[in-house]
């Protein structure tokens, strides 16, 4: 995750960081303006057309577009970044009980057994690295798709390695119930702690492997492609060569939007803005081996 300074407007203006869209976006925009002034060239210098209704047609009806993909843009983004979001509360509820699992296990182990504390020690944090993998594991992110991935290595290897840290946990204190020692109290107030794991990580599951539907996603972009694509006609004979930057820069407006949209709907993957979850778990890790010393 890139961490900034909010207040700090002349970096965010002027610095160009890896997550800026500009830089994916290169090559797109050099062709847009290459094409901006061909139509341009070719309606004034070619073609000698003059200012007819036609261009005002089109004028007025990307005016009218304009903002219908403006709302379509806005309903994209705010999608996208509810996804994002859904998934930090995730993992914060994920630090919240492990912390808690680790403060109740130390309080109510006795002190001189300090195999078992040790056991929890290494095995909650163990859980939040390996729903780390699991959840940057390709596998996972196809497990709904209807074709097969026979190229994907992942497939081979179905091992579900978070609910196997899980079920080692529950046996554990289940175990620990047996022998009494824990009270059936405590183990009630534990379950609330073994449950939350599994639901978390279903949680994440669901965001992974249900991406944006495909003909919403795939509207959008023909949407963006024909408005920006058919902007020069309309512009061409109003502003002349000035339709180069102005195209251009719609087209770099509209298409960042959807690339940012595109890149946080998926919070659990290695982009510079996704989710931290390996420091996360590292977090977690440090805070289990202090409560559990």
């Amino acid at each position: 995750m890139f961490y900034y300074n909010p207040k700090d407007w002349l970096n965010a203006i002027f610095r160009i960081t890896k997550s800026d869209t500009i830089r994916t976006l290169m090559p797109s925009l050099v062709f847009m303006a290459l094409y901006s002034w061909g139509i341009v060239y070719l309606e004034v210098y070619y073609l000698k057309l003059s200012e007819t209704s036609y261009a005002k047609d089109l004028t007025i009806m990307h005016s009218l577009l304009g903002f219908a993909i403006s709302m379509l843009l806005v309903f994209r983004t705010n999608t996208a970044y509810d996804r994002w979001w859904e998934g930090r509360k995730l993992w914060g509820s994920l630090v919240n009980n492990s912390r808690n699992l680790a403060i109740k296990m130390q309080v109510y182990l006795p002190d001189d057994d300090q195999g078992t504390k040790t056991f929890f020690r290494q095995v909650i944090p163990l859980y939040a690295a390996s729903l780390q993998k699991h959840l940057q594991k390709q596998s996972t992110k196809f497990q709904l798709d209807e074709k097969p991935h026979p190229e994907l290595p992942d497939f081979k290897d179905n091992t579900h390695v978070p609910n196997r840290v899980a079920e080692s946990i529950i046996n554990k204190i289940y175990d620990l119930y047996k022998h009494k020692i824990i009270s059936g109290d405590q183990l009630i107030t534990l379950n609330e702690e073994m449950a939350s794991f599994t639901n978390i990580c279903g949680a994440c599951e669901r965001i992974k492997n249900t991406p944006i539907p495909f003909s919403y996603s795939s509207f959008i972009k023909k949407f963006i492609f024909l408005y920006v694509i058919t902007l020069p006609f309309g512009l061409a004979l109003t502003l002349g060569y000035f339709t180069i930057p102005v195209t251009t820069f719609i087209f770099y407006v509209l298409a960042s939007l959807e690339l940012i949209a595109e890149e946080i709907e998926d919070p659990f993957g290695t982009d510079i803005n996704d989710l931290p979850m390996e420091k996360i778990a590292d977090n977690i890790n440090n805070n289990v081996k202090e409560i559990l010393k």
